[in-house]
């Protein structure tokens, strides 16, 4: 049995990587446990927030025990979002899962996020927790955990996808390459809200271009997250010259 904890922010192919993991007919896949945990701690007004955290449990203890807990089958892909990991709250049971680190550069996040909200912030992209929670796991195992970044995926997901299966201890599969299109059984309550773009993906598609430009506050914000950014890419699991 291996529990797969993915840590990424938002708007980094994290979902298209939970339908890659979700399509093996050896995997169970969990989409954002502890969102609906997060929304009722922080009272964030996000979109279906009430109906989010109606729909998912919002027990830390509970969530917890379920992440290191077997499930049906032989993998179990949890897809994490590092901004769900309130403060005061103990993580050390991260260090019981298989962990692996999905990176995007900040400017590219930004760029995305904010086609979707109106204003960010470097809390809420979640570079300063994963990097806390990236130290956390490599303080342990006295090696950095694998790390892939999303560009990588993007370009050579049959090379980079393959590298991380062998550093996560199991074995590549062809299924992960495609996926049907449209919702998945495995979607959390929310995705009608933000997956309508992925819904109608059937495989990973070509980075696209760089040229980004941001306003000056965002332009700030992503200052501020590079520092983490740069750290983790130094770890990065080589690929396709990237």
């Amino acid at each position: 049995m291996t529990n797969i904890a993915m840590w990424s922010g938002p708007r980094n192919i994290s979902t298209a990587m939970m339908y890659a993991f979700g399509n093996r007919a050896d995997c169970v896949a969990w989409d954002e446990p502890f969102y609906g945990f997060s929304l009722k701690q922080r009272g964030n007004d996000h979109p279906m927030r009430d109906d989010i955290i109606a729909a998912t449990e919002c027990d830390w203890d509970k969530l917890v025990e379920t992440c290191i807990l077997p499930a049906a089958k032989p993998i179990f892909y949890q897809k994490h979002m590092t901004h769900h990991m309130e403060p005061g709250f103990d993580r050390r049971f991260i260090l019981k899962l298989s962990n692996a680190f999905l990176i995007r550069s900040p400017e590219q996040v930004l760029a995305s996020y904010t086609q979707k909200w109106s204003e960010a912030s470097l809390q809420a992209i979640g570079f300063v927790e994963q990097a806390e929670i990236f130290d956390q796991v490599a303080n342990h195992l006295g090696h950095a955990p694998p790390v892939i970044e999303a560009d990588q995926v993007l370009a050579n997901p049959r090379e980079t996808l393959t590298k991380l299966c062998a550093a996560c201890g199991i074995s590549f599969d062809e299924a992960m390459l495609h996926w049907p299109k449209g919702p998945k059984s495995f979607d959390g309550v929310w995705a009608p809200h933000w997956y309508n773009a992925v819904w109608q993906s059937e495989s990973f598609a070509p980075p696209q271009s760089k040229n980004i430009v941001l306003h000056k506050e965002l332009r700030a914000i992503a200052d501020q997250a590079r520092p983490y950014y740069e750290k983790l890419k130094t770890h990065r699991l080589s690929s396709g010259g990237l």
